[in-house]
Parts: C-alpha cells; sequence; structure tokens
C-alpha cells in the first residue's frame, strides 16, 4: 500500500478539547507576557534567528479574545465532528500539516509581497477544516448567524470567493491569503492522502 494513503488504525481521545485547551493556555500567556507572541508567531526575521518551532506554534497564538473564540467556535463545531469520523491521528495529522504548511507558504507569500507580518492564529488551519467538513459531510446544513441556511459545499464556495475578493481587492490587515491556502491545502490532501476528490464527492451526494 502507498506509504502516504497508508490508515491510521481508529482512536479517539478528544483531541478537539486538547487542542482548544492548549490555545486558551497559550492566549492566557501571551496577554500576560505580549513579548511571547513575537516568539511563538510566524515571521521571517523569526525564521532568521533559527526560531524552527514558529511554523507550529503560531496557530496557538491570536491577537484577542474575539480572534481565539471565533477561531475555538469553529473547531468546536467542525473539528469534534471530523475527528469522530476520521479519528483523531488523522485528524491531528490533518490540522497540523494544513496549519503548518499553510503557515510556511503564507509567510513566504506575504514577504515576496513586501509585507513584513507577524502570522498568529488557528485561522489557516479552521478555513481546512471547513473544507473537510464539507468533503466528508456534503448534505450537512450550516446556519449563518443561526438564521441563513446554507449546504456545506457552498459555504466553501462562498468563503473561497469572499477570501479572494478581501485579498486581491479589499487589501485590509486581515491574513486572507492564509485563509484561502488552508482551503486550497485541505482540498490536496483529500486528492493526495485520501484519495478523495472534493467536486466528485459533491456532485454523487447532488446528483438526486
Amino acid at each position: 500500500m502507498n506509504l502516504i494513503r497508508r490508515p491510521f488504525r481508529y482512536s479517539f481521545f478528544n483531541a478537539t478539547l486538547i487542542l482548544l485547551v492548549i490555545n486558551l493556555l497559550v492566549h492566557c500567556i501571551t496577554m500576560i507576557f505580549p513579548v511571547v507572541r513575537l516568539y511563538l508567531g510566524l515571521s521571517m526575521p523569526g525564521m532568521y534567528h533559527h526560531y524552527y518551532w514558529q511554523p507550529l506554534t503560531y496557530m496557538f497564538v491570536h491577537g484577542n479574545w474575539m480572534h481565539l473564540i471565533f477561531n475555538m467556535i469553529a473547531l468546536l463545531c467542525f473539528g469534534m465532528q471530523i475527528e469522530r469520523r476520521i479519528g483523531s491521528k488523522e485528524f491531528l495529522l490533518f490540522y497540523f500539516v494544513c496549519g503548518i504548511l499553510d503557515g510556511v507558504i503564507s509567510i513566504i507569500v506575504y514577504a515576496l509581497m513586501g509585507a513584513s507580518t507577524l502570522l498568529i492564529g488557528a485561522s489557516g488551519a479552521i478555513y481546512a477544516l471547513l473544507l473537510a467538513f464539507a468533503v466528508i459531510f456534503p448534505r450537512s446544513i450550516i446556519s449563518i448567524w443561526g438564521i441563513i441556511p446554507v449546504p456545506a459545499p457552498i459555504l466553501v464556495a462562498i468563503y473561497a470567493i469572499i477570501e479572494f475578493g478581501s485579498q486581491f481587492v479589499v487589501r485590509d490587515n486581515v491574513a486572507h491569503f492564509t485563509h484561502l491556502s488552508g482551503l486550497l491545502l485541505a482540498w490536496l490532501y483529500f486528492l493526495i492522502r485520501m484519495g478523495i476528490n472534493p467536486v466528485r464527492v459533491w456532485k454523487e451526494a447532488y446528483r438526486r
């Protein structure tokens, strides 16, 4: 069997909750000692100074409570269901592969664009989870603001369009490219690691 596609033996140990607790602990530490963000967030200067842990640790650092809360709500809503379906080991591999590669790609792209960026937050990995949820549960309905029901694949497409427009048209201080990269990396993960084509899954789900 192809080593890349070799599955893990299924196990479930609430990795989603473990990630949530680590995010909360790191945020409390950075609230007390703000300078820690410079060491844990991902930046080109950090890489120059051999802070090679940053592509991992940046995912656990958030700018404020609102940033943290929105990401953790999404982590709980999508992550828990994905983890139960594919198992904790596969879930963690997916989360960290997408999150780490997302950070590395993003910081390189921003550097090439001439932007001096300190990349923080789990948003890239969260967007990867959004796409994973839409692939694993293609007929699920997600309520925007708890009011507007939207099929999960449609919501992914809407977010992709919004993030693309925000990155190349609006150009605010949000790392929209990181969100787009998270979606793309999740897509590639399903194709390469799991042998699943998201488009084919969505076509089959809505054929009738």
